[in-house]
């Protein structure tokens, strides 16, 4: 006789940390939040914009610690480390769409959004046609009010920018 235990086919959910980067913009009366988010590359986002960008982000495996994957994927994503003593302040984990539990940390800084640099990886493009490209893995980052964010951001991760202004008590 065969094995008949049931063999679940549910995709195993992943796990992610990410940086939320805020900063309070000098160019409005009371220095107005905004939040960096990141824009992923390749041709499925490319015509994507409301609901397609994010927080610097990525996976990391059981027993890693998710702040150091946390910076490193911040790095990895723009190009431009946090500093060591930058500080970390925990937003706690959200859940995706997919099942992707997301465990994302805020600081507070500043980088040129227009200079990021991230890291890329290979895709067979045109699907099928037997040819590899290389895309960037974020194409584009910007910062925003957190109006604005909770309109670019998926749903889940909106809430990672109010949990920020709850933390800010702003």
């Amino acid at each position: 006789m065969g094995d008949h235990r049931a063999r679940s086919l549910a995709p195993v959910a992943t796990t992610s940390a990410g940086i939320l980067l805020y900063r309070r913009s000098s160019r409005a009366a009371g220095g107005t939040l905004e939040v960096l988010l990141v824009h992923p590359g390749g041709p499925f986002w490319a015509k994507k914009d409301d609901g397609a960008w994010s927080i610097p982000k990525g996976e990391y495996p059981d027993g890693e610690d998710p702040r150091a994957c946390a910076r490193r994927e911040f790095e990895e994503e723009t190009g431009t480390p946090l500093p060591d003593a930058a500080e970390l302040v925990e937003l706690g984990q959200i859940k995706q769409k997919a099942g992707k539990r997301v465990t994302a940390f805020a600081v507070e800084g500043d980088l040129d959004a227009d200079a990021i640099v991230s890291n890329t990886f290979e895709l067979e493009w045109p699907p099928r046609s037997g040819k590899r490209q290389s895309f960037p893995e974020v194409d584009r980052a910007g910062w925003f009010s957190a109006d604005e964010a909770r309109v670019k951001l998926s749903s889940a991760q909106a809430e990672l920018v109010d949990r920020l202004i709850d933390r800010l008590d702003v």
